[in-house]
């Protein structure tokens, strides 16, 4: 950019609308710079200067950027083109769609710099994409807008009598806060014959006029006299102010005040406090009485030093009365005038340096800052670009910068003062998601004065981490019978990342629950984890389960993990007991054959019922509900054994009807009862006869009667054939069970050389009569609890020392599980007949024939 302005003469360029003076001196200021970048043609020519007249409005044309840097004016906003000003107003605003720098805010060069010369505003244009920066400084151009003014409309001059002619008299200067030819350029008296007027120049330019008597003066002729002074300025059109001068003519002093110094010059640290000794003038006269006595004042100063500084009249003390500011002004010029009693006067100049004090510490000035960066950023990532000044002069205004050390960003130095921040080391958001980045700058005084700016910096995510679950697998618990939709648990996935990379998504993989998929049992709502049993699950099906969980994310790309779950469903009592034995069917329950001649706790019969249900819900407890007499009865309440509780006596009747009530121990306990029907026979002739016996009810109802008689005679031939049947099987599996039971045992006591002796196992632990057992085991029971039994084989000798051997138990279970299924043939054989009431009996009957057989077998 520079070189291209280096080509152009864009290091100077005057606004189009000036004064026709004002063209010729901005013509000739960039005749001046062109030749200037011609000399140092082989660097580069940094700031770009432009003039604009100060006054003009808001809104004015200052210069057209995009045209002079060659920049198509449509690519600055898309490069974030902006105006960044040096100054605290901001005076130029820069319009991106057309590339016009424009004034913002009126310009007035005397309040923006006073008597400073040249007056230049300094901004910067920055692009970004890639980042460029144009310094750019504007000369604000006097415009001649204010009059020259005198401190007083009058000033009185005391003057004696007989002054030698060529007296000089220096006056008040005016005050003009133009500068240049705008300034105050002459000064003119008015007509007289006494006095005229004499003008000069000091160091700075500026000018003062003197009062030179041209003739003595008298006072006995003119006492007094009226001079009108005019000061002039040189601009277009030309403004002037005017005074008026009262000479008064005194009676003859014959000598003048004398300074002990023409000049003098002091140095004055800034800062310094009020009331703090600048300097002391002295003046003598050579007079006595009122003649010689001396008062100081200031002469020819302007305004803002007598603010600043305070002369005593009577002792020429020169104090500290304002606030010293080295970087305002750093020297001082004044005229301190002498005057005796008789009205004479003597002048001197007294100079103060202002020394510098490190008293204003540095500034950081944020140019571009990138205020969010991705977390996947590369090194040399510019974050940040900044400046760094300092008011004072010298190694007052030298200055370092610098950042913390815990950070992975650095600074890089570009051009003069001004600063990059850039990555260093890798970012991770998940670790530190931002950064306060704290730029400290230093300046090398004494003492050292430092200055802060933090800077925020924050990562934006990048989908770089997974969801983890907040365990490791999952154990859900459902009860049985659920209602659809019930709410199971909950899995929970958190991911490390943020917004969109952290919304975590879950689904159930593909799996099956048996035969049917997991999304016709199982649903997962895919935004917080919940897990639902859409239908109704049943325990005594299936216990439990597992389905596989994945949690992704909605990074580009997602991420996920996955987790197993684990539904173990959870028993309830939800199945009543269910009888096995005896068989309960809408027909006439079975009988019973009890001889009468039974003892105590002889043992009828067997209620043997299973649960499905499982744990403390399945075991089952008997107790007699309701019975004919129920004294005669008591049933085992673990094992349903029905038992005579006394001996039987004739007046009990012949029919006793037990209904057994069987309870599992679930919460609340489920029922079911079992009828029993038992005869008291002497003989198997009568119990057969008492088989035959109708019921009561039934004797009173005709039309059953006779369909008993027409369906005995119907079935009679298939009775027959069915009892012989059942004879032979019954017979050929108790023959079989007493071949293998009996030599078995026998071998099994042989072995273990059991004495052979009746009378020496006739105690305890000898087996009195052996059983075969039907036996149905409910789930959790143990194999020693038998729900059917009935005499096999005759009694064997057993060693005391010997419990419950496990050869022995594995034999009676193997013998007890082949007649349990030799039971359920004939059940399964008769289950058509079943719905015929007197079949029912003819079934019970051919029972009981083949229990009498197998007894005599």
């Amino acid at each position: 950019m520079a070189a291209a302005a280096l080509q152009r003469g864009l290091c100077f360029k005057s606004h189009p609308g000036m004064a026709g003076r004002m063209e010729n001196r901005s013509r000739k200021r960039q005749v001046l710079s062109f030749f200037l970048c011609l000399y140092v043609s082989l660097g580069a020519c940094e700031t770009i200067r432009y003039s604009v007249p100060e006054e003009k409005k808001s809104g004015s044309l200052v210069v057209n950027i995009a045209k002079d840097l060659k920049l198509d004016a449509e690519k600055l906003s898309g490069r974030s083109a902006r105006l960044v000003s040096k100054s605290s107003r901001q005076y130029f605003e820069l319009n991106t769609s057309s590339g016009d720098v424009i004034i913002k805010e009126k310009i007035d060069r005397e309040d923006l710099c006073g008597e400073s010369d040249p007056c230049l505003l300094q901004f910067e244009i920055v692009l970004e994409n890639p980042l460029q920066l144009y310094r750019i400084e504007v000369l604000i151009d006097d415009v001649n807008d204010n009059s020259p003014k005198f401190s007083k409309n009058e000033f009185p001059l005391e003057l004696p009598e007989l002054l030698p002619v060529n007296s000089r008299f220096p006056l008040e200067r005016a005050q003009d806060s133009d500068i240049g030819t705008n300034g105050i350029q002459s000064y003119a008296i008015s007509s007289n014959e006494h006095f005229s007027l004499d003008v000069h120049s000091q160091g700075d330019g500026s000018k003062y006029a003197e009062l030179v008597l041209e003739k003595q003066l008298d006072r006995e002729e003119q006492a007094q006299l009226m001079l009108i002074l005019t000061a002039a300025d040189g601009g277009l059109p030309q403004r002037t102010g005017t005074a008026q001068i009262r000479v008064n003519v005194l009676d003859n002093n014959d000598n003048f005040p004398q300074f002990s110094q023409s000049v003098y010059k002091v140095q004055l640290m800034e800062n310094s406090p009020r009331d703090t000794l600048v300097t002391k003038v002295e003046a003598s006269d050579l007079d006595q009485g009122s003649n010689a006595e001396i008062t100081y004042s200031f002469r020819q100063v302007p305004d803002r030093v007598l603010k600043l500084f305070k002369l005593n009249q009577l002792s020429g003390e020169i104090t500290v009365w304002g606030i010293i500011d080295y970087e305002e002004r750093s020297n001082y010029e004044m005229n301190i005038q002498a005057t005796d009693g008789g009205g004479f006067s003597a002048h001197c100049k007294v100079l103060i340096q202002i020394k510098d004090m490190n008293d204003n510490a540095p500034e950081v000035t944020l140019t571009s800052l990138t205020s969010t960066i991705p977390e996947d950023s590369s090194p040399e990532t510019v974050v940040a670009l900044f400046s760094v000044s300092d008011r004072d002069s010298g190694d007052n205004g030298r200055t370092l910068c610098s950042i913390q050390d815990n950070v992975p960003f650095a600074l890089k130095s570009t051009v003069k003062n001004y600063y990059e921040l850039v990555t260093q080391k890798p970012l991770d958001r998940e670790k530190v998601p931002e950064y306060n980045i704290t730029i400290t700058a230093t300046d090398r005084g004494t003492p050292r004065l430092t200055s802060v700016r933090v800077i925020r910096v924050q990562l934006s995510d990048i989908n770089d981490n997974p969801p983890v679950f907040n365990e490791s697998s999952y154990v859900m618990y459902l009860k049985e019978n659920n209602p659809p939709g019930l709410l199971i648990g909950t899995v929970r996935a958190a991911d490390l990342d943020t917004e969109q990379n952290a919304k975590v998504t879950y689904s159930a993989l593909p799996g099956n629950i048996g035969d049917l998929p997991f999304s016709s049992s199982i649903s997962i709502n895919s935004e917080n984890g919940k897990v639902y049993a859409l239908q109704s699950l049943d325990y005594e099906q299936r216990r439990d389960f597992q389905v596989t969980v994945r949690a992704a994310d909605g990074g580009p790309p997602p991420l996920s993990s996955e987790v197993i779950v684990r539904v173990v469903i959870i028993d309830e009592n939800d199945n009543a007991p269910f009888i096995l034995y005896p068989l309960q069917n809408s027909s006439s329950p079975a009988n019973d054959l009890v001889p009468r001649s039974a003892e105590a706790g002889s043992l009828v019969t067997k209620v043997v019922a299973v649960d499905g249900d499982s744990g403390q819900n399945s075991w089952l407890s008997y107790q007699l509900l309701k019975a004919t007499d129920p004294s005669l009865f008591t049933v085992g309440l673990q094992t349903g054994e029905v038992k005579t509780s006394r001996p039987i006596t004739s007046p009990d009747s012949v029919k006793q009807k037990l209904i057994v009530l069987v309870r599992d121990n679930g919460e609340p306990p489920r029922s079911t009862t079992s009828t029993l029907n038992v005869l008291l026979v002497d003989g198997f002739s009568d119990a057969y006869m008492q088989l035959l016996d109708v019921p009561q009810e039934e004797e009173q109802q005709d039309t059953l009667t006779l369909y008993l008689v027409i369906s005995l005679s119907f079935i009679s031939f298939l009775f027959l054939v069915s009892v012989v049947t059942i004879i032979s099987v019954r017979l050929y599996k108790t023959r079989q069970c007493r071949d293998q039971y009996v030599p078995s045992s026998r071998n099994f006591y042989s072995d273990r050389n059991f004495p052979t002796n009746p009378a020496e196992t006739s105690g305890t632990g000898t087996l009195p009569q052996s059983y075969c057992y039907e036996v149905c085991l409910t789930t959790g029971s143990g194999a020693s609890e038998f729900k059917f039994l009935r005499p096999l084989v005759p009694s064997l000798p057993v060693d005391p020392s010997v419990a419950g051997g496990s050869v022995f138990d594995s034999q009676i279970n193997s013998l007890l599980n082949e007649e349990k299924e030799s039971e359920r043939e004939v059940s399964a054989y008769f289950t058509p007949f079943a719905a015929i009431p007197c079949l029912n009996i003819f079934v019970s009957t051919a029972m009981k024939i083949t229990f009498i057989i197998s007894i005599n077998g």
